[in-house]
């Protein structure tokens, strides 16, 4: 099965991996210690309870260095599996998947660990009725599978640039002048999209004036959040965010917002205990 993201080339992607790992001189280990005809059998397993998210881009690296090589993959992404949980079994020539190996591991640990941490967010507001929203807040050059992984974990996507809707901040307002003048220029620019992060309650007004379409209700706390809420009464989409964690989380999704956003999903999260161990064949 083909992995298609938008707006992310996986070929690309692993080759500039391994070309970072392998430098001028490739893997001078694998091909003095291994025989180049050896093959071996691996199995990629879960150390911890995680929700598993990137196997199909593990594959890719080991396809990459050795075509034929036989995969098959136990679980598929968004799977909520326990310790011990053999994830993908591989077998091919040795050398290949030896060089490969720290690539998988590095992109399932990483992206699986976002995928685990959002999860229990998700759990956590069950039944609020509010959405989880992951934010810009990514490693450069990975947003776009870090942002898949935080999808594999039960959230929806924010923006995904600064192309795809406006969101018009503190700073943008005070070089603008006010919130009112910052939107009214969004809307002549024809974005049809306008989020706009207010802090204080006396500014909801002037921005459900100008024509915002998204509000983000910025490190209020629950009663102000409550209070925001009630006042804008379903006019637009509303979001919480700011310094949520999870042991808050519950009590800012219980005010009725329609969204909480979290920045820890993809800049924080621990990478997951997954390991990959090999047996000759």
């Amino acid at each position: 099965m083909v992995f298609l993201l938008e707006h992310f080339d996986l070929a690309a992607f692993v080759a500039a991996t391994l070309a970072e790992d392998l430098g001028e001189a490739g893997d001078i280990t694998s091909a003095a210690v291994i025989p180049a005809a050896a093959r071996f059998t691996g199995v990629m397993d879960a150390r911890d309870p995680i929700v598993v998210a990137g196997l199909p881009i593990a594959e890719a690296f080991f396809r990459a260095l050795d075509p034929d090589v036989r995969i098959d993959r136990l679980v598929e992404d968004g799977t909520a599996v326990a310790a011990g949980t053999d994830l993908m079994r591989i077998e091919g020539a040795a050398r290949a998947m030896l060089t490969a190996e720290r690539s998988a591991l590095n992109t399932v640990q990483h992206l699986s660990g976002i995928a685990t941490m959002t999860r229990g967010y998700v759990d956590r507001i069950l039944g609020t009725g509010a959405t989880l929203l992951d934010t810009r807040k990514t490693i450069p050059g990975l947003r776009v599978i870090e942002k898949y992984a935080t999808r594999m974990g039960g959230a929806q996507n924010h923006r995904m640039g600064l192309w795809d809707a406006a969101m018009i901040k503190d700073n943008h307002v005070a070089v603008a002048g006010d919130i009112g003048e910052a939107v009214r220029r969004a809307r002549e620019a024809g974005i049809a999209r306008i989020i706009v992060e207010v802090d204080r309650v006396d500014q909801i007004e002037p921005a459900l004036a100008a024509g915002a379409t998204h509000l983000l209700l910025d490190n209020m706390d629950p009663p102000t959040l409550r209070d925001a809420v009630a006042f804008i009464g379903g006019r637009v989409p509303t979001e919480a965010s700011g310094g949520v964690r999870l042991d808050t989380i519950r009590a800012i999704a219980e005010t009725g917002v329609t969204y909480v956003s979290v920045g820890r999903l993809t800049q924080s999260a621990p990478a997951a205990d997954i390991g990959l161990d090999f047996a000759p064949a």
